[in-house]
């Protein structure tokens, strides 16, 4: 087999696996499974989700920052918060259901980083611990800073 066709073979048996690995980063998993609501980049939605793009929340939170977010995406939060004025009247945030522990970790840590200017990331493994355990809508509420 001559060396070009085998190269292009490889690549076009290849592609689909570079293709899905390149719209696995954080930004763009979080487009296909949290903007519908949070808006692209995070920014919010009046009145039905809160805007994510917060440093001020997510550095508040401290060493709890990955538990939080977490929690959230796996349980969900239906208590209603106060976000820059804002409030939000406890609408259902639906734990994020058909998505991988990887992927939420991907997301979670991108929203953390990115969003929050936080120097931590969430682990599939923290993801699927969470998922297991008995947290509760008011742990994670507990959680929240006095600030918002």
């Amino acid at each position: 087999m001559r060396p070009g066709l085998f190269a292009c073979l490889a690549a076009l048996l290849c592609a689909p696996a570079f293709a899905q690995d390149a719209g696995s980063d954080g930004a763009d998993l979080f487009e296909a499974h949290c903007s519908a609501c949070h808006n692209t980049g995070g920014t919010g939605t009046p009145g039905l989700a809160p805007p994510l793009d917060r440093p001020e929340f997510w550095q508040a939170l401290g060493d709890d920052a990955p538990t939080y977010i977490s929690g959230i995406v796996t349980k969900g939060f239906t208590k209603p918060i106060k976000v820059r004025g804002q409030r939000y009247m406890g609408l259902v945030m639906p734990p994020v259901a058909g998505t991988s522990d990887a992927d939420l970790a991907t997301i979670t840590s991108w929203v953390l980083a990115e969003l929050g200017g936080v120097d931590q990331a969430v682990s599939a493994d923290q993801i699927a611990e969470m998922r297991a355990s008995g947290t509760t809508h008011g742990d994670l509420s507990a959680l929240r800073p006095p600030t918002e």
